[in-house]
Parts: C-alpha cells; sequence; structure tokens
C-alpha cells in the first residue's frame, strides 16, 4: 500500500512515517518514484511502537533495528542479546524512577513550605490625592478637579478628573484612561503567563543584554536624588524598568508610568501591588503625546524603549515630542534599541530608520540639552525571538544606554 493509506490503517501522521523512514527504521520499497509499504514494514511499525511503549528512545530503537538487520544473529544469540538490552533498559529505568521519587519528594517539600505563606493583602495603587495639582487639560491646560471619587486610604480608586471646559478622564481601578481601551486592539494578552513564554521563547543573549542594562542603569543612578522628584516613564511596556528599580525609588517621589494598552497596565499594577512596599505609581492610559499633565512637571524623564517603540511607525524624535512636559533642569534615563546595519529587507521601513542609529540618538538628546555623565553600548545581537522579531537575519542590533542630565 502506499504512504498514505499506511499511515491512516496505523493512524498515524504522514509525517511521522516520513519520519521513521528518514531513521531507516522503517524501509519501504519504492517503485516508479512512489514508496509501497508491505508486511515488512507494518512488523517493523508494530515492534517501534512496541518498544515506544516500553520507553526506548527512536536512537534506541534504531540500534535494535540495525543489530537485527545487519548482525545476522542467531536466534540463541538475539535472545541473549535482547535478554541483555532489556535488562540494562530496565535498570535505567529503575533508577530513573528512584531520582524522579526524590524530586518528587522535594518537590512536595517545598510545596508544603508554600502552603503555609500565608498570601499577604495588596497595597492598593490609585491616584494619591496630594498628586492632583500635577494634572491638566489636553485642551486648555485647565486644572482638573476630581469628581463621583471613590477614596481609600487617601488613593482615587474610580472616578473623574473635569475640566471647566467640559473634558473629562476617566479614573477605573486606580488607572486614569485618556482613551477608551475598547478601542485598542489586543495583540497579547499580558499575564504571568506572558511574561514566562517571553522568557522561553526569547533569546537568552538578548535577555542577559536586557538584565545587564537594568543592573548598569541601577549602578549609575543615585536613586535616593530622586527624592520630592516627579518621573515620567513613556511606554513601560511590562514594566521591565519599573519593576527592576521599584523597590530604590523614594516614597515621597511620584512615578507617572504611560502606556496605551490597559492590558499592560493591569499586569503591572497587580505585580506591584503585591510587593513588600508601596511606592506613589500614577498609571495613565493614554498616547504619549496625550498625558494630561501640567507642562514643566517632571523632573525625571525615563525612555526605556519608549522612543524605540514609537519609532517604529513614526520618524519623529519622541524626546523632542514630549519635552513640553519636562523641566529645564532635569534628567533623562534612556534605553534604545539601534541598528548596526539594515538589510534589503529590513522590516524597518526607510522612513523610520533615522532613531535606530546611534549617531541620531545622540544628536537628538543633545540638542535638547542633555549632558551624557555616562553612557553604554551593548555588543551585537542577531538574534531576537517571538516578541522581539523586528529584526532579520543578516542585521545585527544592539543596546544603547544613556544617563544625563540637563
Amino acid at each position: 500500500m502506499r504512504i498514505g493509506k499506511f499511515a491512516e490503517s496505523n493512524e498515524l501522521s504522514i509525517d511521522t512515517i516520513r519520519h521513521y523512514m528518514d531513521l531507516g527504521l522503517i524501509v519501504p520499497e519504492k517503485q516508479g518514484g512512489q514508496y509501497y509499504f508491505d508486511e515488512k514494514c507494518q512488523s517493523a511499525l508494530n515492534e517501534l511502537i512496541s518498544l515506544k511503549g516500553m520507553g526506548f528512545s527512536l536512537n534506541e530503537i534504531k540500534t535494535i533495528f540495525l543489530f537485527k538487520s545487519l548482525g545476522k544473529l542467531t536466534p540463541y544469540q538475539e535472545d541473549v542479546y535482547y535478554k541483555n538490552f532489556f535488562n540494562n533498559k530496565h535498570k535505567n529505568i529503575e533508577e530513573e524512577i528512584c531520582k524522579l521519587s526524590e524530586i518528587k519528594l522535594k518537590l512536595e517539600d517545598k510545596m508544603h513550605e508554600l502552603s503555609k505563606v500565608v498570601p499577604r493583602s495588596k497595597n492598593k495603587i490609585g491616584i494619591d490625592i496630594k498628586a492632583l495639582d500635577l494634572f491638566a487639560c489636553l485642551k486648555c491646560q485647565g486644572e482638573l478637579m476630581l469628581t463621583d471619587g471613590n477614596i481609600s486610604n487617601n488613593q482615587i480608586i474610580d472616578g473623574k478628573l473635569s475640566c471647566n471646559c467640559g473634558e473629562e478622564y476617566a479614573i477605573k481601578s486606580g488607572i486614569i484612561i485618556v482613551k477608551n481601551p475598547e478601542r485598542e486592539e489586543i495583540k497579547y494578552h499580558y499575564d504571568y503567563e506572558f511574561i514566562r513564554d517571553y522568557i522561553n521563547v526569547t533569546d537568552t543573549e538578548f535577555l542577559n543584554n536586557i538584565y545587564r542594562g537594568l543592573n548598569w542603569i541601577e549602578s549609575k543612578v543615585d536613586f535616593r536624588s530622586f527624592s520630592n522628584k516627579t518621573i515620567l516613564e513613556l511606554g513601560f511596556g511590562t514594566g521591565v524598568f519599573l519593576r527592576y528599580i521599584y523597590e530604590n525609588l523614594p516614597e515621597d517621589c511620584i512615578y507617572i508610568a504611560v502606556d496605551h494598552d490597559i492590558n499592560r497596565h493591569n499586569l503591572v499594577k497587580n505585580l506591584l501591588e503585591m510587593a513588600d512596599c508601596k511606592r506613589n505609581i500614577i498609571f495613565i492610559c493614554s498616547d504619549f503625546l496625550s498625558v494630561p499633565i501640567k507642562r514643566k512637571s517632571i523632573d525625571v524623564l525615563v525612555d526605556y524603549s519608549g522612543t524605540t517603540n514609537y519609532s517604529f511607525k513614526s520618524s519623529d524624535f519622541l524626546l523632542e515630542l514630549v519635552d513640553g512636559y519636562v523641566k529645564d533642569k532635569a534628567s533623562l534615563l534612556g534605553a534604545y534599541i539601534l541598528f548596526k546595519n539594515f538589510s534589503i529587507n529590513s522590516l524597518i521601513e526607510e522612513k523610520y530608520r533615522k532613531n535606530f542609529i546611534i549617531k541620531n540618538i545622540k544628536e537628538g538628546i543633545l540638542k535638547l540639552k542633555y549632558n551624557s555623565i555616562d553612557d553604554k553600548t551593548s555588543d551585537y545581537l542577531d538574534k531576537g525571538g517571538k516578541y522581539e522579531n523586528f529584526f532579520i537575519k543578516g542585521e545585527k542590533i544592539y543596546f544603547y544606554l544613556v544617563n544625563a542630565q540637563r
């Protein structure tokens, strides 16, 4: 019979049969460009399935089959060989069961230990009442007043920020929403599983460079200097930077975390609410250019890949566009993904490549009168992953980190 019928009669896929053929476990005859499977092939497949059921790997089965076909064993020799082979396999399985039993006991001990841990109550994060004077109407820059507020422990959980001109911004579950989240296309479902999946499918060296960058920033910044300061992060994503430096933040600073995706807000907010300490974080769901805060109110600007993400669809330099939020004397913590080279088939359109070149980033920062205190470039990377698929084979990217002041 042909391969399709053979696969169907054994309830296997054609790809599985071809894989067994590639390993030499099934050797059908070829006639006129077609493979034909006879009783000999069926017998080999039956034995293969039987051996797999006893825990033998395909490579081990291949060894057995080769001995049978090439060794020319007498029935007695074959029985002796099989006996040794099965004895060895049985011994290995017993050893593996013993190891797994030990692992199982250790897991059970750890699970018992964790079951005794009493879940701590959440540090509910809302909008601190004392931070209300930071906000301003996007339409007229007028002051915003709280209406219909639900307040708990001086934190605004739900309500509206209203201006005399008629503009309103909703506060839902402690998040200021400038745009309607239902209109946002949901690209990914951001939760704990997403973070685990991101780690599993992203190139290890790419992740190592992210960690080294965070560690570098932490080592270069005196977070005590952020006392009584207002910090703005553009596009916090899954909160990699904020979660890393969260405990370093002074209790009296205000950290404004802006992102356009309400799902990311919910993820990061839930994670921070379970932290052992509480910091004053204001979550604003809006575009970068539509943040309802007063002009010249920001002391520290965090641009941890905000400009990079913005530049995938814009040739404008994001820091220049948001400079109205920032005081004349301020700090900048920046992290940028840059390209060493662009392929002819690059995923970055030519009109958007300007802000992926280090010379232009440095010039843009200097034009805004930020002077670099420290900066760093990473090694080149040629692999990303499922979620970092913005560069292709032949292109190399790297990270540029900067700590600057003006």
